[in-house]
């Protein structure tokens, strides 16, 4: 399969904590792949490093064949932030047409965007009257203009109650299948198994990059939740004996 996101040995430095160790993977075109792990294991930072707007030590990403953040990417990579980025004082549907506009769209696209997010009832409100979650649709709304080639979303089903969380999930895999590249970060491990791909990573190193199925097999149980723990253990054991740390 062709290859949209390329990383190798990636490495990034908050002040002086390192926050990303030699991270690499790669990420497939039509696919939904999860990037799962605990709050401050360093997903917001890959993400980031992904969309171009984070600052690296070393390493290298590459994003349809061109370093991260390049000018020409900036049609083509949608980016959902976990905090809501649309104007409190603007409807859903002037937030939408607004970045449409600046996307030299018409103003259907607009329209069809906040109705595959759901919110087409609620299209004349205002952001500021929004709930959360709906903040939240909002801004996916304006982030999957343009219908983008690779689409980012950090937690976008945080605050969603389950039938519109399935709704989401249902909405990716459709984008996927028409060619669309997904990368979704979560906390929640039961949303693992709605992905075709997983990057499980903990304190800034990927200890598993897998298919769901392959995730349980490799840690012998069908519980995502017990696999990652039982995944996190077997890579401390392997550094403590490693360093000599077993006695």
């Amino acid at each position: 399969m062709e290859t949209v996101v390329e990383i190798d040995d990636l490495v990034v430095e908050r002040g002086r904590r390192q926050v990303l160790h030699g991270v690499s993977c790669t990420i497939a075109r039509g696919s939904v792949t999860g990037l799962l792990g605990p709050s401050g294991s360093g997903k917001t930072t890959l993400m980031r490093a992904i969309v171009g707007v984070q600052k690296i030590r070393s390493g290298q990403v590459r994003v349809l064949g061109q370093p991260a953040g390049t000018a020409a990417l900036r049609r083509t990579v949608g980016y959902l932030t976990q905090a809501p980025s649309v104007y409190a004082d603007l409807t859903v549907r002037e937030n939408a047409r607004y970045f449409a506009a600046l996307y030299g769209l018409p103003v259907t696209e607009a329209e069809r965007a906040v109705s595959d997010v759901g919110l087409g009832d609620a299209a004349g409100q205002l952001v500021a009257t929004l709930s959360g979650g709906q903040r939240s649709r909002a801004s996916l709304a304006c982030a999957l203009l343009g219908r983008p080639q690779l689409v980012v979303l950090d937690e976008p089903t945080v605050g969603q109650d389950p039938v519109l969380r399935a709704d989401l999930w249902a909405r990716f895999h459709a984008m996927a299948a028409a060619g669309t590249t997904l990368l979704v970060s979560s906390h929640v491990m039961d949303e693992a198994s709605r992905c075709d791909r997983l990057l499980l990573i903990r304190d800034g190193r990927l200890i598993a990059d897998d298919t769901p199925q392959a995730v349980r097999a490799t840690a012998g149980t069908d519980d995502l939740d017990e696999a990652f723990l039982r995944l996190i253990r077997d890579r401390q054991s392997a550094e403590t004996a490693t360093t000599g740390g077993i006695r």
